[in-house]
């Protein structure tokens, strides 16, 4: 048996003399090179890549991914890509796109197709002459839902190439929604996003009592420039309107003038949607922009208790059936803010300011008092029943000739022609028919002269403004005061869009079975379940 070293030079020449070992050292050593070069070059790359690469990440749940979607979705470009997405997605704009060939023959009858980069795909593109790669991830965020990234690297010394294109793509998408009211809406992550665009409504097209639609547009515009105003005297720059009336009075449609005329995106909050509590609805309101509008609409429906007192007064005393306690607790559990959770959204010390906040309700004597005060809701505005004023309104919106039409003078014009009743088989069909047609099914349709179909009216020479102002009157005359909603006189109206006499001969008729509706609603919603 050998003898065991005991120095150390001894011992490092008793290891090396194993020919195993000594090829074990090298590759140590070769290895450990080679890792500290690839080290040293990895952070020479890194150096280089943040000298010389600018790297962007724009988030699914940002506005400038959908900026920046909707431009790259614009770039000529993307026709030379040999690797693409084909997308209908139009994120909530219709401007026009990039479509593919043969598209712009069909873009008023359907959805266009544009081409967008494919997920986890890098492409490359050349930007003012900076050099581009693009690339779309997908991420699992929660169990319900993917989230989506979009990642740019752009060659350049500093940040200015990327400005431009930010600001073109903001531009851009700017433009495209210039005549559109942007709409947003909380998802399931309790983040804002945009779910659609409508068309911005002019105010001229929104017919009320004299003096309402300027008060509530002039009092939003004063509140938004009054911003130092509300600084200087420390009171909080918000501002709450409560629109509350029959259904089908127009509330909504002033909202949304009023944001198209002051240039704001909607934010509806949904108080009864699944999982909303108070935490929830704090962070929302926090996280509103600073100029913007906050919708809640038919707020008096939003809660089951709290906030309604009339149901409990009516029902105090009576046995809830079964089916009735079971549905309560589906809704309470799916919603649970409550009102101390709001009112302290509203206005307390987390509270979002520069926002303008629109509430509607059809049963205003049904919501607390503590959430009516002002400082929370501070113009009250009643939309009432069409009144004589609004009838004719509507009538002269409805059938005023435009500037592309031709109008007849007014001694030519009569009660003949396409402004008159038809005698086509449909009218007669109607007017042959019973009042009513009972099915196997027991749906019941109800028959009238308003049945005629449009497409069978023949168009002639339009009336003048003049005599449509005599024929608005005469409408007006013909529907009741403060009995029939806005909402109802327009459809009614729908079924003679080119027909404006014929619309004050049945108008009579039409109002005795409006009427007989109501009347038979109101006993249906009366009569209580036999026990």
């Amino acid at each position: 048996m050998g003898v065991i070293p005991h120095n150390i030079p001894s011992l490092l020449s008793t290891l090396l003399s194993f020919s195993a070992l000594r090829e074990w050292f090298k590759l140590f050593i070769i290895g450990g090179a080679i890792e500290t070069c690839r080290r040293y070059y990895s952070n020479l790359w890194n150096w280089v890549v943040e000298r010389f690469w600018l790297q962007v990440t724009f988030d699914e749940d940002d506005c400038s991914y959908e900026w920046m979607m909707f431009w790259l979705s614009r770039q000529p470009a993307w026709k030379q890509t040999r690797s693409l997405e084909i997308s209908t997605r139009d994120y909530g704009l219709t401007s026009p796109a990039v479509c593919i060939d043969g598209e712009d023959e069909e873009r008023s009858t359907s959805r266009e197709m544009t081409y967008l980069p494919s997920l986890s795909t890098s492409y490359s593109m050349w930007y003012k002459g900076h050099y581009v790669i693009i690339t779309r991830t997908s991420v699992n965020n929660g169990i319900y839902r993917t989230k989506e990234n979009l990642h740019l690297s752009i060659l350049a010394r500093d940040n200015s190439v990327l400005t431009e294109m930010l600001m073109e793509a903001k531009n851009l998408y700017k433009a495209a929604e210039e005549m559109t009211v942007a709409v947003y809406a909380s998802n399931v992550s309790n983040n804002w996003r945009r779910i659609t665009s409508r068309p911005k409504r002019p105010l001229n097209s929104i017919i009320l009592d004299p003096g309402i639609k300027e008060l509530l547009l002039n009092d939003a515009r004063d509140f938004l420039d009054s911003r130092e105003w509300y600084a200087d005297r420390g009171i909080p720059f918000r501002r709450g309107y409560l629109l509350y009336g029959a259904p089908g009075s127009g509330k909504t449609s002033m909202i949304q003038s009023i944001a198209g005329e002051l240039g704001l995106d909607v934010y509806i909050l949904t108080l009864s949607r699944p999982g909303m509590d108070d935490n929830t609805l704090c962070e929302l309101i926090s996280e509103l922009p600073r100029r913007c509008i906050a919708l809640m609409e038919d707020i008096d429906a939003a809660f089951r208790r709290g906030i309604s007192m009339r149901n409990l007064q009516e029902n105090e005393y009576e046995p809830e059936p079964e089916e009735a306690r079971q549905e309560k607790g589906k809704a309470e559990d799916a919603s649970r803010v409550t009102l101390s959770g709001l009112l302290n959204a509203l206005d307390g010390i987390g509270a979002q300011e520069g926002r303008i906040l629109f509430a509607t309700t059809n049963d205003y004597a049904a919501l607390d008092p503590a959430l009516c005060r002002p400082g929370r809701m501070d113009i009250h505005v009643e939309f009432k029943l069409a009144s004589k004023f609004q009838v004719e309104g509507l009538y002269k919106c409805f059938y005023m000739p435009s500037k592309n039409e031709e109008v007849v003078d007014d001694e030519k014009s009569d009660d003949s022609g396409y402004a008159s009743r038809d005698p086509s088989p449909e009218r007669a069909l109607s007017e042959a028919a019973p009042d009513t047609i009972d099915g196997s099914t027991g749906a019941t349709i109800s028959t009238s002269g308003a049945f005629v179909s449009v497409r069978s009216s023949p168009r002639g020479i339009t009336l003048s403004g003049k005599k449509i102002c005599e024929l608005a009157a005469q409408f007006a005359a013909a529907i009741p005061e403060r009995e029939i909603s806005m909402a109802s006189l327009q459809g009614y109206l729908m079924m003679y869009k080119v027909r404006p006499l014929d619309a004050i001969v049945d108008a009579p008729e039409w109002v005795e079975r409006e009427r007989a509706e109501k009347a038979a609603r109101r006993r249906k919603a009366g009569t209580k379940p036999s026990p």
